[in-house]
């Protein structure tokens, strides 16, 4: 997922908002899978990114 979502950044950041969206509710998760959606996040936030999937990934983390 953080793939697509990193690509799409490039070509569409408006997409990839959109689908970077259900990794921002890691918390209703069991653990195992919140510490893979935070991972994810934290990938993705390594990355230059656009400003929507920015304020997406940074909400999330906060």
């Amino acid at each position: 997922m953080a793939n697509v979502v990193i690509e799409l950044n490039r070509l569409n950041p408006e997409i990839a908002a959109r689908l970077v969206t259900p990794l921002t509710r890691w918390q209703r998760f069991d653990e195992t899978r919140q510490a893979l959606m935070k991972e994810a996040l934290l990938r993705i936030q390594q990355e230059p990114l656009s400003a929507n999937v920015y304020e997406v990934v940074e909400k999330a983390l906060a």
